[in-house]
């Protein structure tokens, strides 16, 4: 009986494990679902069933005019991806809180679509308005087409809506009627002509001259980001998406190449680290990557960029985050242009009660006094420091009481704790969590800040995913202004070569 009982209980066991187990095991049957604009139905469904195989994810394809998907999403709200023809509907489903990160993947342009050979002999636009002309036109409230077609035209849109034979949701619609002989000419994107065979395109000025590019929007009701971010970057690949698009006669934009789980390289100044150490781990679990983070003095970040002397070695970084401008000119050629993200400001740090009385930087000469400053050669705050004080003729009367020269701020904050030191020149953010123990002392205005450069490489192979984690960044500011920054982040890119610095500041 006892036998039986345990026997009972073993197999009880064993059951209960198994459900556990099944409860616990990754599910194989992954699937997204893709709203995808009309005209990009060939080649996604070519790129969709590629991916399915290599990777064993069901892609749900559901086509239709761009504005007609994104009125169904905004009523829906389910599904992975949108695939949007124009950049105004995807800011609009941006404004709509209904996507996240976007992909670009390809441009088009608007045309004229006729018979091959021209058989009406159209030219203009004007041409379209001829009586012996039926005209099909797309349907500007669904499909992206017409709708930047009707901003391009103006005035001349209604005139042309007023004779159309026919208006219709779908760009495809209204190709196939000119493939079947219903109507002489459309208005199509030029990657819509090369995918009717007995079609050819009149460009116009007016129209050609506009370019949209395609996009992949990840919506916010995807089930799993990461699996959403694969496909998308599968879409935009120059050797996956991107081969399949432009074989089928679409102009691919830059995208990174294809790899599975992609491995970015982030250096940045140690200033950097409580704003940003926990943003990158949260992206890096979004788009299911992986991020090897550097944090260290710019001067020991610029020293390691120049041992590897080209960007061909794999552990070149893809994204420079420097403490200040003054530490991008090294490396000014990997990082031609920069964000200006955050700003920072240099204090002198002492302990609660500034029993030394110190008020200046000129105080930091008084006798007995122990000063610790940064490694001038190591990093962004030493080089700074060195550079006010030159410019204020303290630099030798200061460093003759500099006990102490680390790499980064946060240790001398560290030995200001330990009363191993009176003083130190640091940033606001390295004392920002601790006021409860020191005071800040400020700097002459003009030399106290420092500005902290985001910087994509030119030739990283990871060039479009480093642009994203930017706009992750962005789209946080709130936690660098929690670690005492103040945000900067919104202005536009600048030139490295074009970077204001002090002369007192120019690296030698």
């Amino acid at each position: 009986m006892l036998r039986k009982f345990t026997a009972l209980v073993l197999v009880s066991a064993a059951a209960a494990l198994l459900v556990l187990a099944l409860r616990q095991a990754p599910s194989t049957d992954r699937s997204l679902m893709v709203y995808c604009a009309a005209g990009m139905k060939q080649p996604v469904e070519q790129i969709a069933l590629q991916f399915e195989k290599e990777s064993g994810t069901r892609i749900e394809l559901q086509f239709g005019g761009t504005g007609t998907l994104l009125s169904q999403l905004r009523i829906a709200k389910k599904g992975d991806l949108f695939i949007a023809a124009d950049e105004s509907s995807l800011e609009e489903a941006r404004k709509l809180g209904v996507i996240e990160e976007s992909l670009s993947l390809t441009e088009q342009h608007p045309v004229i679509a006729v018979a091959k050979g021209n058989p009406k002999g159209l030219q203009t636009l004007a041409d379209l308005r001829r009586p012996d002309i039926r005209l099909a036109l797309p349907n500007p409230e669904a499909a992206s087409i017409g709708k930047v077609a009707k901003k391009l035209l103006g005035n001349q849109w209604e005139a042309l809506a007023a004779t159309a034979a026919v208006m219709k949701p779908t760009v495809t619609e209204i190709a196939a009627d000119v493939k079947l002989g219903a109507s002489d000419a459309a208005l199509v994107w030029d990657s819509t002509v090369p995918q009717f065979e007995g079609l050819e395109m009149i460009q116009v000025t007016q129209l050609s001259a506009h370019a949209e590019k395609v996009s992949a929007g990840v919506l916010k009701s995807a089930a799993s980001s990461v699996e959403a971010l694969k496909f998308a970057r599968y879409l935009a690949a120059p050797d996956k998406g991107g081969a399949i698009f432009q074989k089928q006669g679409f102009q691919i934009v830059a995208g990174d190449r294809w790899v599975e789980k992609p491995e970015l390289i982030l250096y940045s100044g140690g200033v950097n680290r409580p704003a940003i150490e926990g943003l990158v781990q949260e992206f890096a679990s979004r788009e299911g990557i992986s991020v090897t983070t550097v944090f260290n003095g710019c001067g020991i970040l610029c020293a390691a960029m120049k041992t590897m002397k080209d960007s061909t070695s794999p552990k070149f970084p893809d994204v420079y985050y420097a403490c200040d401008v003054c530490f991008v000119p090294p490396v000014a050629e990997h990082f031609p242009e920069a964000v200006l993200l955050t700003e920072a400001e240099i204090v002198i740090a002492v302990p609660r009660g500034n029993l030394k009385g110190i008020h200046t930087l000129a105080d930091l000469a008084q006798s007995g006094l122990r000063v610790g400053l940064c490694n001038a050669e190591q990093s962004t705050l030493g080089f700074m420091t060195a550079g006010i004080l030159r410019s204020m003729n303290l630099f030798d009367s200061v460093s003759k009481n500099a006990s102490s020269q680390v790499p980064t701020g946060d240790f001398l904050v560290n030995q200001l704790r330990t009363g191993s030191l009176d003083a130190a020149v640091v940033y606001r953010t390295n004392i920002q969590k601790q006021l409860e123990h020191f005071e800040a002392i400020a700097l002459p205005a003009d030399k106290a800040k420092a500005v902290q450069p985001f910087a994509v490489r030119k030739d990283s192979p990871n060039r479009e995913l480093g642009k994203r984690l930017l706009a992750y960044l962005c789209a946080h500011k709130e936690s660098f202004e929690k670690a005492g920054f103040v945000w900067r982040g919104d202005s536009a890119p600048v030139k490295s070569a074009e970077l204001e610095i002090p002369d007192y500041l120019k690296q030698k």
